[in-house]
């Protein structure tokens, strides 16, 4: 959430206007029914939603989540890990770019150090999540130098990364295409120091492609929507802050879903609604990106990151 926009004046939604935990729930259950699995509950940054642990409470009851996780930022881990983990939530990812705190601080736009992200990852250790995955966005000449680093880091300690190809997502973060490290460059970059060998998916519609290091010591990933786009496997519903729901990361606009539950929609209502919406959905701009001229992809209004999550 970028300094120069969220400042100390800046106005955020009244509560009034976000989804309620009662009605997260309630969309989650809808959700369960027509055949979602798994859970993802990230930002932003979900820890500074206040008593999160209670949302995490009752999805982790949904019957048919069999799969409920968090991506944060670690910072306030240490306070909310051992909660969360009675609450229910089954595992964490952790986004950490690089282990260089100078490289780091610029990375956030916030300043803020690597140790605190350090201490959220020993403190969800501690709680009994694991394994725990790190998320690293890679960008040519910021903290390409440093992936290998990271990758031994996570090794030694039983951690899984994930490497992710940095993307044009929202409109703000100035993305070009020469900023983009390719996956099969990163892996073939750690290969050198630390050998490794393709991994079958877990699932259909995984992004990140697995790799495992040949001699048993656990386990890399990379995320390649920039030079190998999955658009056609891609399983996975966002569900904004103010209820819209969005089938693209890289969407420009969202179906309201607040407005039918708040005017009383039953729930056959909210599931016509939705099935109608994802069965007519044809978003595929990863695969669409390079034929567009830069122009074109400029001029494209994009849901900002930090807003509709990753």
């Amino acid at each position: 959430m970028p300094a120069e926009i969220y400042g100390e004046s800046y106005r955020f939604l009244p509560r009034a206007e976000l989804l309620s935990f009662e009605e997260i729930g309630r969309l989650a259950e809808i959700l369960a029914g027509l055949g979602v699995a798994k859970v993802r509950v990230t930002g932003g940054e979900p820890l500074v939603r206040k008593e999160l642990h209670l949302l995490i409470e009752r999805l982790a009851g949904i019957q048919g989540i069999r799969d409920l996780t968090l991506t944060t930022n670690g910072y306030l881990l240490p306070q909310q890990a051992q909660a969360l983990k009675d609450a229910g939530l089954g595992r964490v990812t952790i986004s950490l770019d690089t282990l260089d705190d100078g490289i780091f601080r610029e990375m956030n736009g916030r300043g803020f150090g690597v140790d605190k992200v350090l201490k959220g990852i020993e403190a969800a250790e501690k709680a009994g999540f694991g394994p725990i995955k790190i998320n690293s966005v890679v960008q040519r000449g910021v903290n390409d130098h440093t992936i290998v680093d990271l990758a031994r880091h996570a090794r030694d300690r039983g951690h899984i990364v994930r490497f992710i190809e940095y993307m044009d997502v929202g409109s703000r973060n100035g993305w070009r295409l020469d900023h983009v490290v390719p996956a099969a460059d990163i892996v073939a970059m750690i290969d050198a120091e630390m050998p490794l060998e393709p991994m079958e998916g877990g699932y259909r519609g995984e992004v990140a492609q697995r790799y495992r290091y040949r001699d048993g010591g656990g386990e890399i990933g990379v995320i390649a929507s920039v030079t190998q786009p999955f658009c056609g496997d891609c399983t996975r519903l966002r569900l904004s802050p103010e209820g819209r729901m969005v089938t693209c990361l890289f969407a420009t606009l969202g179906t309201d879903l607040m407005g039918p539950l708040r005017a009383g929609a039953s729930d056959e209502e909210m599931v016509e609604l939705i099935t109608r919406v994802w069965a007519i959905r044809d978003d595929r701009y990863s695969e669409e990106r390079s034929s567009m001229t830069e122009e074109l992809r400029d001029r494209r209004q994009k849901v900002e990151m930090y807003h509709i999550g990753g």
